[in-house]
């Protein structure tokens, strides 16, 4: 049994100093988000809660979807280095962008230079750092990138036709070689999944790709919810599974965001293509208990078949 645990949206806090020089750019909205809004629903010890508790279920990969900082300050870069060795090797932790990681241009290029144990697959591409797959027993994880710098108040995704074209040959691929295929990509790509400023400007492009070559499980993140849904995905539907902040503290009303608390998902994977079996359960925290507990449990693939649609 291979075990895959799945967490985004992390904006590790706090905020590190600020410079008035990189404030005169979108920062600015994003600063003034954080003072008035995101930086009292985003706390360190719900997430080194959740953290301590993926550890003891002992996953044999974490996926990590996206936005690890909050304004793309290299302050935060190192830090969510530091974060990164500390939740696992880079052989056994896969991390994506997301849209707060490329929040201005350029930034992103310092944060993957920061991350390069953690976004380098097992064959590097000299000219594309994305896609990129990592095989690990009959699990192949393919991590796309969605996060690309837009105009302030936007937060958009991207998945261009470079990454299409090379997408699809590593899902053929690993198809042919019997693999489970899980992609990763920070913004969900299923219809009318977020408000139009925060959507994936190509998600048709990305439901083509996996109607065409198919996918046993594709994790997102962004919108800061628990969401379960399925796209065409040739001899099966594909499930489309998203997960809150992993950040996100107790008290939401008092925050102002009105979203669920922390959460992570673990994916129980066994079998082959003809009997794929997948236990996907969430664990996080509820206002009513302490610390971090099962929230539920469904069997997602059965003797090769997906249990479940949306």
């Amino acid at each position: 049994m291979f075990k895959l645990a799945h967490l985004s949206d992390v904006h590790l806090s706090p905020l590190p100093p600020v410079r008035f020089s990189e404030l005169i750019s979108k920062r600015i909205t994003g600063y003034l988000n954080w003072k008035l809004n995101r930086g009292g629903a985003m706390q360190d010890n719900v997430l080194d809660g959740l953290v301590a508790h993926i550890k003891h279920q002992n996953p044999d990969h974490i996926a990590v979807t996206g936005d690890l900082v909050n304004l793309a300050l290299e302050e935060e870069f190192e830090k969510t280095s530091c974060w990164l060795s500390q939740l696992g090797p880079g052989e056994s932790v896969s991390v994506i962008p997301g849209n707060h990681d490329a929040y201005v241009p350029g930034a992103l290029k310092h944060g993957l230079s920061e991350w390069k144990p953690y976004v380098t697959g097992d064959e590097p591409d000299p000219e594309h750092l994305f896609p990129y797959l990592r095989r690990r027993g009959n699990i192949s994880i393919i991590a796309t990138n969605s996060g690309k710098a837009t105009a302030p108040f936007m937060a958009t995704g991207y998945f261009d036709r470079q990454q299409d074209r090379a997408t699809r040959l590593l899902l053929d691929r690993e198809k042919a070689a019997g693999q489970f295929r899980v992609v990763l990509i920070h913004h969900p790509p299923f219809k009318e999944a977020t408000s139009w400023h925060k959507r994936l400007v190509n998600a048709e492009r990305f439901r083509r790709m996996i109607d065409d070559c198919g996918a046993e499980l594709i994790l997102h993140g962004h919108t800061h919810i628990d969401s379960f849904q399925t796209i065409s995905g040739g001899d099966n539907d594909a499930p489309v599974i998203g997960v809150p902040s992993a950040s996100h503290n107790l008290n939401t009303q008092a925050s102002g965001h009105h979203r669920p608390p922390a959460r992570y998902n673990l994916f129980e994977i066994t079998g082959s293509p003809e009997n794929w079996s997948c236990d996907w359960s969430e664990h996080g925290y509820a206002a009513s208990q302490s610390g971090v507990h099962q929230i539920s449990q469904t069997k997602l693939w059965s003797n090769g078949k997906l249990m479940t649609s949306s």
